[in-house]
């Protein structure tokens, strides 16, 4: 007996025509995760749930490592309340245990007084007894491990004695000298950061960071414009200048003018006043319009349309090309494609704090799992961008003492205001990032790491960065979070060029943002020939000469090396706006 004709009929039905009602269940499956997000922040619930119930599962099945947690508890204890007792009687005793080398919290001399003394030193016990309890437990994922004891940290966090009154001597002491005029300080501070962040509004004093009054004030004009980046050409400030122009994409997560601040802060000016004809793109601040603009786009209609148009103005001239953050990556790719087609306008290749392998890439990976990706896809399907602030707390929480409590403690307990300084107003002034964008990049370079094993496609066409022969300087930051230096440096095992490595001191950005004027900054730099052996980093920083002061010296000579002698400028091509342009100030 065969099947009704109908059913045969839906049994014969194509692959490829879709169900009205799987594709119903699908939408509405995306549309309650986009919700649900919103009350997780943008954190999927399942990705935690997978990560805590790996360690618990694996830790319930080990007796010896409970066993051994127990005793190092006790021991612990012992020795803290042997400790306790001899401070308590005022006697001078060396700290019980240590604070790691970052944490500063518990830094200030009134910390070192009883009870104060004792209060934090059983908050670290506590702290190392739970780093103990999530490390080291056979059989769990490293990724889920590290997302347990990085989850455990910030509960920790947000109970340390350092974040409450009554137990933050600095603030005791404030609340005395000041007869508790910090509080209603403090109070105030939180009323307006509260009607700031309900109203969307930026922090309070970057009103005087204005781009094009105050801060990106490089002379230059807009000199092509698309429907995502604007290129602004710089204008010469010396009598004679190298022929070779400098193309600097940044990353279109933030505005470009990171590299163009105040004055005395700014990178662009220090290359312009040296001879340098610098080109940046401006990135569009994207809306729902450009949902489905791809990295492809990014590709396309920003790198290699700004080639094509610097080298329509300054024709016949090689380029040296920049990267910043994600730029760098999508320079490295461009590179590679013009490689792999014997595309012969390049002079070198800079990557600041761009990574081209992404298996290392530090704590930002810990939000980076199928489960995650999956819910900020949902998030993005669903309003057609990710917003900066939907993107702000993963990278406070990478930093939580630093970027979160430091501060609440600064200017809720003690009612002090940071000053507000150009980088930190550039901080606040984020943009949003496409969905088909933003999801391409995660799935295609974060979480399967496509550029480095050879399987991220530019034109329908594969890319290896083995292609690139270009001489290449790399950037990397020590106090990085967004781009590990160790994971910078990785360029060197996928490249047969020259490489010039520097790591300078301070973080992703402060680092970069690196004034000669200031005296507290170092790096160091190495050079590895194309044909040297490959150095591993450690070795490598081991190796590497220090230097005192700005990197940003030693990259203009690098870049002037490799250029011809210095001849007199090209008339500045006719603009379409002033610099800094129009999409700087897109909200």
């Amino acid at each position: 007996m065969g099947l009704p004709l109908d059913l045969r009929a839906r049994v014969a039905r194509k692959d490829d025509e879709p169900d009205a009602a799987a594709v119903l269940a699908l939408e509405t499956d995306r549309l309650a995760r986009a919700y649900a997000a919103r009350a997780t922040l943008g954190i999927s619930p399942a990705a935690l749930a997978l990560a805590f119930g790996d360690w618990w599962l694996h830790l319930a099945a080990s007796p010896g490592k409970l066993v051994e947690l127990q005793r190092k508890a006790a021991r612990k204890w012992l020795r803290y309340l042997a400790w306790l007792a001899e401070t308590s009687r005022g006697r001078a005793c060396a700290s019980c245990i240590e604070p790691l080398e970052q944490d500063k919290r518990f830094a200030g001399p009134a910390w070192q007084q009883w009870p104060f003394n004792a209060v934090y030193q059983g908050f670290l016990f506590w702290q190392q007894w739970w780093h103990n309890a999530t490390t080291g437990v056979h059989g769990v994922s490293p990724h889920h491990e590290h997302v347990v004891n990085f989850a455990l940290r910030q509960l920790l966090d947000l109970w340390s004695p350092g974040n409450f009154a009554w137990t933050n001597p600095e603030v005791l002491a404030a609340a005395r000298n000041e007869a508790g005029v910090n509080f209603l300080n403090g109070a105030a501070n939180f009323a307006d950061d509260l009607r700031r962040e309900m109203l969307g509004e930026p922090p309070a004093g970057t009103e005087n960071f204005v781009p094009g009054e105050t801060v990106a004030l490089t002379p230059g004009r807009v000199v092509m414009r698309n429907r995502l980046v604007e290129l602004i050409q710089y204008a010469p400030s010396t009598a004679e200048v190298y022929p070779e122009p400098l193309l600097i994409v940044p990353a279109w997560i933030m505005k470009y003018y990171i590299l163009d601040l105040s004055p005395a802060n700014s990178l662009v000016k220090h290359l312009v006043d040296r001879g340098h004809t610098v080109f940046i793109l401006s990135w569009k601040n994207p809306g729902p319009a450009e949902r489905d603009l791809s990295m492809d786009d990014y590709l396309e209609l920003g790198v290699m349309q700004s080639l094509e148009a610097v080298g329509r103005i300054l024709p016949q001239r090689r380029i040296h090309l920049a990267g910043y953050c994600l730029g760098g990556t999508l320079a490295a790719v461009a590179a590679a494609a013009m490689a792999r087609d014997h595309d012969e306008r390049l002079a070198s290749l800079t990557l600041l704090a761009g990574q081209v392998d992404f298996e290392e890439a530090g704590e930002l990976t810990l939000f980076i799992d199928d489960s995650e990706v999956s819910l900020l896809e949902d998030v993005m399907r669903a309003q057609g961008y990710l917003d900066a602030r939907q993107m702000a707390g993963a990278f406070q929480l990478l930093r939580s003492n630093d970027l979160v409590w430091s501060r609440r403690v600064r200017e809720y307990l003690l009612g002090r205001r940071e000053p507000m300084t150009d980088l930190l107003a550039w901080n606040a002034d984020a943009t949003r990032m496409p969905y088909r964008m933003h999801a391409g990049y995660l799935r295609r370079l974060f979480l399967n790491n496509d550029l480095s094993a050879g399987r991220y496609e530019v034109r329908g066409r594969r890319v290896a960065l083995s292609d690139i022969r270009l001489p290449l300087f790399a950037v990397g930051t020590v106090k990085d979070h967004v781009a590990p230096w160790r994971s910078v440096y990785k360029v060197n095992l996928y490249t047969d060029a020259e490489v010039t490595f520097l790591l300078t001191s301070g973080g992703h950005n402060a680092g970069i943002v690196s004034d000669p004027a200031r005296t507290d900054r170092s790096f160091q730099v190495a050079t590895r020939t194309h044909d040297e052996p490959y150095i591993d980093p450690d070795d490598w920083a081991a190796l590497a000469p220090r230097m005192a002061g700005s990197w940003w010296p030693q990259w203009q000579r690098w870049l002037a090396e490799r250029s011809a002698p210095m001849q007199a400028p090209a008339p500045l091509a006719a603009g379409l706006d002033p610099a800094p342009g129009r999409y700087v100030h897109e909200r």
